[in-house]
């Protein structure tokens, strides 16, 4: 029984195997077939005159191998050549040296440069090129990929053909996407609103009403500047009546998610300052400092995260993740050893403590110059933080934005939770409210300035890793920054967390409003004049520090 069992469980793998083998030689040799098919075609492209192209050409965008597209690419292009010598169809890019870079467009083979005598280009002309256009517009419709798709059919809503739009009148009903199938109902629409007669307008008017796409905007608007101004029939005046309320409605709509795109972006700028001012709100509000080397903290997790980059080149898409931790524990015991070695030393003395931080910061900046070097270093973006979310044609919310407003919440109530849950909270507040009580109740002072100051120079870490994805890391980095983190510190209140939450976010916003307007430079120069009228007001911010440490 186990002998038949054996030579049954033999014969089942041996017939799976020699069906896997049998399909692969048959797809192999299917795919030699089609190549082959396309070579043949291909190597007529140098003996053909122009007149006999057109079906020529046709017939290479009838094969069913995978490299038509990229032929017939390089061909509307300009760049699909043949070498005299031989015939070998080539892929030619002018060099800066006069000489062209050859690829053999069936191969991939690269060629030696050659002069541009050597080599003559495929034979094509603009009715030629129109009828390329839509037989890859063709090939895209019918892309696997859903992306493919969604642009090949925005291309036809630019520049729309006769055979593109056959093709997605043929398609559209196959279409199993939503949006794919939404924009080439939008496409249809749009010729019927060039080419329809009077009824079929109306109602293609009435179907656009909430299409936001631009090149619906832009073909209403052109039809209603090409009616005439004067002595319009019934027709065109109701024509133009509809176009004007429908192109009005469209604008509003454009209007409102220009709103609220102004306040994403407000509010991605205000959580970048609500990271570089955190942690001067806590060292700030506890201990009475004013550390001007905040911004080289800042500097510090930057750095953190390009070598963690260069260490783990592998693996980039985890790289932010190593180095937040990193940069925290890195600005942490750098901020740690400053207040431990200097400040403590200056307690009581303003602008000593002031001096004696810039002094630090210029000594933190030239040090990062001499073992980086000056220039600018070039951080990597994750994958998973490019690209955005398209919410509709006119709105989209960009990813690596939209993850560090989260990100910069996460850590706001992260440290809220810390301050008001912990015993180091209760002793850190109890120290910013009244230092002498605080020691009274045998709370160590020192040691809470001490770890303080590391907390808020290990946030300011972190907010160098949110930095590195926003701009180029370099030994200024935190010299941008750290006058709007005491900006945003003194309007919010000094030491109080949801003051510098809600300052970041207004600022943040406020700026972003006025930048459209008066540009980047007044904007900042009306902010700046703004807080100083609103201090004069309020000197103490909008959320005033409790405690009669505070008086």
């Amino acid at each position: 029984m186990k002998r038949i069992f054996s030579v049954l469980l033999s014969c089942i793998i041996s017939w799976q195997a020699l069906a896997t083998a049998t399909t692969q030689d048959i797809s192999t040799i299917v795919s030699t077939n089609t190549d082959s098919a396309l070579s043949h075609l291909v190597q007529q492209l140098p003996t053909t005159k122009l007149k006999k192209m057109a079906p020529l050409v046709e017939k290479i965008a009838l094969t069913t191998s995978a490299q038509k597209r990229d032929v017939l690419q390089f061909m509307l292009a300009g760049e699909l050549y043949y070498l005299k010598s031989n015939k070998t169809v080539v892929r030619a890019l002018k060099t800066e040296n006069a000489l062209y870079e050859l690829t053999n467009v069936l191969t991939k083979q690269v060629l030696a440069p050659v002069k541009k005598s050597t080599i003559r280009k495929v034979k094509t002309n603009n009715r030629l090129r129109g009828s390329i256009r839509s037989y890859i517009a063709k090939m895209d419709l019918t892309d696997k990929n859903k992306n493919v798709r969604i642009q090949a059919v925005k291309r036809l809503l630019d520049n729309p053909s006769k055979t593109g739009l056959s093709a997605v009148q043929a398609l559209i009903k196959q279409e199993q996407d939503e949006d794919v199938r939404e924009l080439m109902n939008i496409t249809l629409l749009l010729n019927q609103l060039k080419v329809g007669d009077h009824a079929e307008k109306m109602a293609t008017i009435t179907q656009l009403e909430n299409t936001l796409e631009p090149s619906v905007n832009n073909a209403m608007v052109k039809l209603l500047g090409d009616l005439p101004l004067e002595n319009k029939t019934n027709e065109q005046k109701a024509l133009a009546l509809s176009l004007s309320k429908v192109i009005s409605s469209i604008e509003d709509k454009r209007s409102f998610f220009g709103i609220i795109e102004n306040i994403f972006f407000g509010l991605s700028l205000g959580s970048v300052l609500l990271l570089a001012a955190i942690g001067l709100a806590i060292t700030f509000g506890v201990m009475g400092v004013i550390n001007m080397a905040h911004g080289e903290m800042m500097m510090l997790g930057a750095y953190t995260t390009y070598v963690i980059q260069l260490a783990f080149p592998n693996l980039i898409e985890y790289s932010l993740l190593m180095a937040v931790p990193a940069a925290f524990l890195v600005s942490g015991i750098v901020g740690i050893i400053i207040e431990r070695g200097v400040i403590r030393y200056l307690k009581g003395r303003p602008l000593e403590t002031l001096l004696a931080t810039f002094g630090i910061s210029l000594i933190l900046q030239q040090l990062v110059r001499t073992i980086f070097s000056p220039l600018n270093r070039q951080v990597q973006a994750p994958e998973w933080m490019s690209g955005s979310w398209v919410i509709n044609p006119v709105f989209s919310l960009t990813y690596n934005r939209l993850y560090i407003i989260i990100f910069s919440l996460i850590v706001f109530f992260t440290l809220l939770l810390i301050l008001k849950k912990s015993a180091l909270g209760l002793h850190v507040r109890a120290v910013s409210q009244n230092r002498d009580m605080a020691r009274a109740l045998s709370i160590k002072s020192d040691w809470v300035d001490a770890i303080t100051f590391g907390l808020g120079s290990g946030i300011a870490g972190v907010a160098g890793v949110v930095l590195s994805q926003l701009t180029n890391v370099g030994p200024n980095l935190g010299q941008a920054y750290i006058i709007d983190s005491f900006l945003v510190v003194v309007f919010g209140g000094v030491g109080n967390l949801w003051g510098t939450l809600v300052a970041a976010m207004s600022l943040g916003s406020i700026n972003k409003f006025l930048e459209p307007a008066v540009g980047s430079v007044l904007a900042n120069i009306i902010v700046l004049v703004g807080l100083v009228l609103f201090i004069q007001k309020r000197p103490k911010g909008l959320f005033p520090q409790k405690g009669r440490a505070a008086d």
